[in-house]
């Protein structure tokens, strides 16, 4: 008789119903002021200042040669512009918007510590919320729960800290199910979501991530590292980008990735996935076409493929 394992029942839940995790750890902050957008305009590769309230961006804020320091979102409440981050990378956002911010009408506001912030992801989340976000990504409303933010996967609530525990139990009473961060990774990779301070590092620049897209305006004004970053999308092509790995046997994160006797990349996340087995993300030189097989380690193999995995 087989049982099921922890991380698979957790797997069903974000795939299947509703799984609820705590991402309190997220680097939060709040431009005030009324430069605010246009400050912000200037720093990150998306169009901030074309936002409305009740409506975000995802974006990318660069070094002047276009690499990443970080990721973030910006979300317009029609007071403020909430911003969120990796953790790992709110030292730099931090550092960038004291440095650069002086001559414009901008407070910097710290909310890390202040605001908790929990995940509903799977196909249940609207169900878990009386009042839900609007369906593009990043849209997001004030509920009596603190507010919902619409994301690729479910519902990022934002609320008080001291809030966090109340409004846990709230979630879990409406039919939400605690999951680890595994179940997560597990389902962000299937989708082929980099994530800063794993896939994506000061040594990447969008377009090599796949994030132009999600990350990157062509039409607004000039911001830092713009150059660069156009300079590839329209004269070039990167040298690498990111892609998919499947393996018939796990493949281990950093492995380096052969193609006959040349190293062409690196794998950067991996996962055993309930659905397509062991799967991975890693950055791979362009002349490795989609269905290539590569080396992930010495005997383990994995084909190339596009991204997200099918």
């Amino acid at each position: 008789m087989s049982t099921v394992s922890t991380f698979e029942s957790e797997y069903a839940q974000v795939t299947q119903g509703c799984g609820l995790i705590d991402r309190s750890e997220r680097g939060k902050l709040a431009l005030t002021g009324t430069d605010a957008k246009a400050f912000l305009q200037g720093q990150v590769s998306n169009d901030v200042e074309s936002l409305t309230s009740g409506h975000g961006c995802y974006a990318a804020f660069l070094t002047p040669k276009g690499k990443m320091l970080g990721d973030l979102r910006v979300l317009d409440t029609g007071e403020e512009l909430l911003l969120d981050t990796e953790r790992v990378s709110l030292q730099e956002l931090f550092n960038l918007i004291r440095r650069f911010s002086l001559g414009y009408q901008v407070q910097l506001h710290k909310r890390t510590l202040e605001c908790g912030l929990l995940s509903l992801v799977g196909p249940r989340a609207d169900d878990m919320l009386s009042t839900p976000p609007g369906a593009a990504e990043h849209d997001h409303v004030v509920t009596p729960l603190g507010r919902a933010i619409r994301t690729n996967a479910g519902i990022d609530l934002l609320c008080p800290a001291e809030s966090v525990d109340a409004v846990r139990s709230t979630l879990l009473a409406a039919g939400a199910v605690e999951v680890g961060e595994e179940a997560l990774e597990c389902l962000r990779i299937e989708r082929g979501r980099p994530r800063y301070g794993l896939d994506l590092d000061d040594s990447v620049i969008p377009q090599e991530a796949g994030l132009n897209e999600r990350a990157v305006s062509f039409t607004k004004g000039c911001y830092v590292g713009q150059e660069t970053v156009a300079r590839l999308f329209y004269r070039g092509k990167p040298n690498r980008q990111l892609r998919g790995l499947r393996s018939a046997v796990p493949i281990a994160p950093g492995a380096p990735l052969s193609y006959g006797d040349r190293e062409v990349g690196r794998v950067t996340s991996a996962v055993v996935s309930p659905r397509f087995g062991p799967i991975g993300l890693g950055f791979v030189r362009r002349e490795v076409a989609v269905g290539e097989i590569v080396a992930a380690a010495e005997g383990t193999q994995a084909e190339v493929v596009e991204l997200p995995f099918r």
